[in-house]
């Protein structure tokens, strides 16, 4: 259903928008990326929903190439953005959670986390800081999460303007303290925020980056929208009004910057990308995810060491499992990309793509001079021109060294690492050795591991991804023998106040 609807918006497209296709221009064009939060792959109404509601994104879609197999670099919020802003895979940051890499019950944890750093190093060169160097203007406006203080602010970190919140959709604080009307949604604040910038700024190239705190708990949302979803009928794993009304406003804000650029005129020279950080929080129950639904013991209450957000809300099926899991539920994300005379509208790409690619995409579309570090991404340019070009490289990568809780003796992961390699994703258990292989292809749920039918495609598979952990000089968590909690991590970052992820 999720390929056929959107082969849908495909067909006709083109001849329906009335676009045409011309040469690149002069200057380089606007960027604005809009990122969402624990929206997973086929929330939208696009991509498969039939009980969330998402008219501006599906018509983004129409307007624009959809790519269905792009993937976070991370199945949690923090080092999902640490990998974004940085362009590197985790283990040259060190960012891996948002508070840290033990959560849950230490007696169970086979191994010694790797310790986790919480604010992105200073000395790391940012995509905002590039987009700077290339005369660009720098906005952004909502969820940071990689450093809550002085110097690992945004306002620090490359952005000419920045203005952060997280924590709460209504009553919530910024940072700088900026006021705004009683009672309104921190989705439409962000967004006004937004607008402002691209109207002052709508002469000069210019960088926006919208990171919502939307949909992340506390799941709270505007009544009028959530009454509209209360009078509809559940859909599979999508029953929730207040998690769909929580969608609407951020499909809201879509349509919102999409209005803008049209009339300020600056569509058809805005590259305009919407993705999400990483999967929904859902589909941990079932075959593949967890026993029962994570945080809740078998007599309903909260279980020891359990994440607050632990919690299904959604489903993301026909994935396996959900948010902080390095399954596809996790990690697989809506992405679409609007970029006229470029991207043909009504088209969609199969090839795999990671956030760590959005870095040098914009370097080369800001004609921007790359940096002295490392990027681990590849430009996604090509594939927007023509999304069957081939790639230079043969794969992708996460690593996760720790741990995230749920229930007492269930966890949404365990330290793990994953390559993918086309259709064929390979997972390494570091707690017992176990490979898990599978054929995303003909399997997308994940349902049955190949790795004894297919012993040579595992074992190539397992040898690429040693070879990659060497050269990224990923940490391994050591063996924790008596299994005794571990130290109190140190981080390199500033610490700033832990957040559920």
């Amino acid at each position: 259903m999720i390929f056929r609807r959107i082969a849908g918006f495909v067909l006709g497209a083109a001849s329906i928008l009335g676009m045409t296709f011309h040469c690149d221009a002069a200057e380089p064009p606007n960027v604005n990326l809009i990122f969402a939060e624990d929206l997973g792959w086929q929330a939208p109404s696009f991509a498969g929903s039939d009980f969330n509601e998402t008219p501006h994104l599906d018509r983004l879609a129409k307007q624009g190439m959809v790519f269905t197999q792009a993937y976070a670099a991370a199945g949690n919020c923090a080092p999902s953005r640490a990998c974004l802003i940085s362009g590197q895979y985790t283990p040259r940051h060190g960012v891996y959670a948002g508070g840290s890499t033990d959560r849950g019950s230490a007696k169970l944890m086979r191994m010694t986390p790797v310790p986790n750093t919480s604010g992105l190093a200073a000395e790391e060169f940012t995509l905002p800081k590039a987009m700077k160097t290339a005369g660009y203007v720098t906005g952004m406006f909502g969820k940071w999460h990689i450093g809550q203080q002085g110097d690992y602010l945004p306002g620090k970190r490359g952005f000419d303007e920045a203005i952060v919140s997280m924590g709460k959709h209504f009553d919530f604080a910024t940072n700088p303290k900026t006021d705004y009307p009683p009672g309104q949604y921190l989705a439409d604040f962000l967004t006004d925020k937004a607008i402002d910038f691209i109207t002052r700024h709508k002469a000069a190239p210019f960088f926006l980056y919208l990171p919502h705190f939307g949909v992340h708990s506390p799941h709270d949302a505007k009544p009028e929208l959530v009454e509209k979803f209360r009078r509809k009928p559940a859909v599979g794993g999508h029953n929730s009004a207040i998690y769909a009304a929580m969608i609407a406003s951020v499909d809201e804000s879509v349509g919102r910057i999409m209005r803008t650029l049209d009339d300020l005129r600056l569509a058809d020279n805005t590259v305009l990308i919407f993705t999400s950080d990483n999967g929904g929080v859902g589909g941990y129950h079932g075959p593949g995810g967890l026993e029962r639904d994570a945080g809740v013991t078998a007599k309903g209450k909260k279980a020891k060491g359990a994440d607050k957000d632990g919690g299904g809300i959604t489903d993301n099926a026909p994935l396996r499992s959900g948010k902080g899991s390095l399954y596809e539920g996790g990690i697989r994300e809506p992405f679409i990309v609007r970029w006229p005379g470029v991207a043909p509208p009504g088209s969609s790409c199969h090839v795999p793509t990671i956030h760590v690619d959005l870095f040098p995409t914009f370097l080369e579309i800001a004609r921007a001079p790359r940096p002295r570090q490392v990027l681990d991404g590849e430009s996604l340019v090509g594939l927007f021109r023509e999304p069957t070009s081939r790639r230079k490289r043969d794969a992708i990568y996460q690593h996760f060294p720790g741990y995230l809780g749920a229930v007492t003796g269930l966890r949404r992961t365990t330290p793990v690492i994953v390559i993918q390699g086309g259709d064929w994703k390979l997972m390494q258990f570091l707690e017992d050795g176990r490979l898990e292989l599978y054929h995303l292809g003909n399997d997308i749920g994940e349902t049955k591991t190949l790795a004894l039918e297919q012993p040579d495609k595992a074992r190539e598979l397992h040898q690429r991804l040693v070879a990659w952990r060497a050269s990224v000089n990923a940490p391994m968590p050591p063996k924790n023998a008596r299994q005794t909690a571990p130290a109190k991590p140190e981080t390199k970052g500033k610490k700033g106040k832990k957040k559920t992820e």
